[in-house]
């Protein structure tokens, strides 16, 4: 009789619960691949509409973020499917991810910043730029960064944030630099002679671009020297190369002539004093 009695407690605990339930499983089991499969389906498809079309890095963390969102729409849906109740869950997420959106705000406008910056390309990769301050060619734009290499071989990691939130100086947008060099001459020295001199290195100097002009004039009587601009126009590749070329031969052509570079009156008066 015990055994009859278990034989059909256990028939009505399969009847009851254990069926419904495995039904419930398949069919949640069911939701869950085959909208894994559909999100699969999506996230290629996007992937190969926006190839190309934005940049690398930003294309697969958007991928990733739609394959996440997606995923986590199917995860809800097959427990709901389970007869499990996903509003408490919904809810938590949502506060959770709020809760993290508060503590990421800085990577979060980083991300935004880098995702403005690759879409318009105020600057691109190789361009000699000024951003936050520094000075260098970029070498990767990424989505949270952009890094730079500085002349002297740094390499710098500026969050886009900063980048975003301070002027951008694109110095290879047009192709061409100028140079501007200030040389100062006593006032005893000849100035046309100065003048000359510094028109034959700069007329010299094949890399100097000469439809562009050379600008050398007087630009200020100082206190204790008379003071040139020399302003040339080169390409961005030549800038550094050429400006510290000019500088040194201008210096070597002046000595060789007699033409003074005086210091400043009032230094060398304070080093006497002291």
């Amino acid at each position: 009789m015990q055994f009859e009695l278990s034989t059909e407690y256990f028939r009505y605990v399969a009847n009851e619960y254990l069926v419904p339930f495995g039904i419930r499983l398949v069919i949640a089991l069911a939701v869950f691949i085959i909208g894994k499969m559909v999100v699969q389906f999506i996230v290629k498809t996007v992937d190969k509409i926006t190839e190309g079309r934005i940049d690398e890095s930003l294309r697969k963390f958007l991928s990733s973020v739609l394959h996440g969102l997606l995923m986590a729409v199917v995860i809800i849906a097959a427990l709901e499917r389970l007869g499990i109740q996903t509003t408490a869950a919904v809810a938590i997420l949502g506060a959770a991810g709020l809760a993290i959106g508060f503590a990421l705000q800085g990577s979060l406008g980083n991300f935004a910043s880098g995702v403005m910056i690759i879409i318009f390309r105020p600057y691109k990769i190789g361009d000699l730029v000024k951003l936050a301050g520094e000075v260098g060619v970029v070498e990767q734009i990424e989505v949270f960064n952009t890094i730079v290499i500085t002349p002297d071989n740094r390499t710098i990691i500026i969050p886009n944030g900063q980048v975003a939130g301070a002027p951008i100086e694109n110095l290879s947008a047009k192709g061409q630099l100028r140079v501007d060099l200030v040389f100062g001459i006593g006032y005893g020295d000849d100035i046309r002679k100065a003048k000359d001199i510094m028109t034959e290195v700069v007329n010299s100097d094949a890399r100097i671009i000469k439809e562009q002009g050379v600008q050398i004039a007087v630009s200020e009587l100082a206190d204790s020297s008379v003071n040139f601009v020399v302003r040339p126009w080169v390409t961005v590749a030549d800038y550094w190369d050429v400006r510290f070329d000019l500088t040194e031969r201008i210096k070597i052509a002046f000595d060789e002539n007699g033409i003074s570079i005086p210091f400043p009156q009032t230094d060398v008066h304070l080093h006497k004093v002291a």
